[in-house]
């Protein structure tokens, strides 16, 4: 009997501490699940949507229509390595990036956290712009020139240019124009084509910033436009996020992907008043009459849909940057009747 009882003490302490243990990952993770919101920005009006659902607080509005207390922050980062990096660590719900961060992470997290798709921000023309009167195509970018992108060799810019550079120098020389790519914020890339004087002599941005350099200096000319490289136009700009949030908090899912729905309708139907909020919120000193002509360009178009995302992500795995080929939209998005019809 004296052989049994500290087995039997054992056992009975594995069980009472299995089922406490049991009990902190059941309730705890579904508490902490739904009603918490945390979401990765970048810079430009490519984050519009966002900047809408913030000032207009339609997180909030649409949980308490579902019964939901939705605690919501806005984490302003540069680059779709930090915002990845935010994402994986648990530091983030959202992640705002480029299309190829996502397809780069959505390959890499296969099987473990399974990164994918929440919506498009919109389409958008990218434009590569630059200041230095010789480059007339990205064939004339020499060694001394410099590319600011917001992240070399993984944002959707740069993997604009790798597309570029295949088209025209062939699949092995897609990454050329890397080894004179740097990473930098879009406000500083800008101001140092507006001003000139630097190495930075090409900047692959995005509105409004492409906009401003062509706007304030005469000698800035658009070298690339995305849309060329794409076939057309395209969701550059995505939100994505991990599968266990996307199971976990559905209800904040939902939540989230309506209030998204309804920013991209008050932008279109209300450009001035979209252009008032991204001044606001962003503190920009941009002119919002500037601004609501950005908005309200034909080639701009504000929806959660994803269009024409697929082309960057086979052409990525053609040339080795991810192991798995995406060949629906389903591959990369998570399901929802507004995505599921995308491209």
């Amino acid at each position: 009997m004296t052989t049994r009882r500290p087995s039997l003490s054992r056992r009975k302490a594995a069980a009472l501490l299995g089922g406490f243990a049991l009990s902190l990952a059941s309730l705890g993770p579904a508490a902490a699940a739904e009603g918490q919101l945390r979401i990765a920005k970048q810079f430009g009006v490519v984050y519009l949507l966002l900047n809408v659902v913030e000032d207009q607080k339609l997180i909030e509005k649409h949980g308490k229509q579902a019964g939901l207390d939705i605690k919501v922050e806005y984490v302003q980062l540069s680059g779709g390595s930090a915002v990845n990096d935010a994402l994986l660590s648990g530091n983030i719900e959202i992640a705002g990036a480029g299309v190829g961060p996502l397809f780069t992470l959505w390959d890499r997290t296969r099987g473990r956290q399974n990164v994918k798709g929440v919506a498009s921000l919109g389409n958008f023309p990218y434009y590569l712009v630059t200041n230095n009167p010789d480059v007339k195509t990205i064939a004339d970018f020499t060694e001394k020139d410099r590319i600011a992108v917001p992240a070399v060799g993984v944002s959707v810019q740069s993997r604009i240019l790798q597309l570029a550079s295949a088209k025209l120098w062939g699949d092995k020389d897609f990454a050329k124009l890397d080894k004179i790519s740097v990473a930098v914020p879009h406000p500083e890339a800008t101001a140092a084509i507006v001003k000139g004087g630097t190495e930075i002599s090409g900047h692959f941005g995005n509105p409004p910033f492409q906009e401003q350099e062509l706007a304030d200096n005469p000698k800035a000319r658009i070298v690339l436009n995305s849309y060329d490289v794409q076939g057309g136009p395209a969701s550059s700009t995505v939100l994505y996020a991990t599968e266990k949030f996307y199971k976990d908090s559905p209800k904040t899912y939902t939540v989230f992907l309506g209030a998204l729905d309804d920013a991209a309708k008050f932008i279109t139907a209300n450009p001035e008043k979209a252009a008032e909020i991204y001044v606001r919120i962003n503190g920009s000193k941009i002119d919002p009459a500037f601004l609501t002509t950005i908005i309200k360009n034909p080639a701009v178009s504000f929806k959660v849909t994803p269009e024409n995302t697929l082309g960057l992500g086979a052409f990525m795995h053609r040339v080795g940057a991810i192991k798995t080929e995406p060949k629906t939209i389903g591959d990369y998005f998570f399901d929802d009747p507004r995505i599921s019809n995308g491209s």
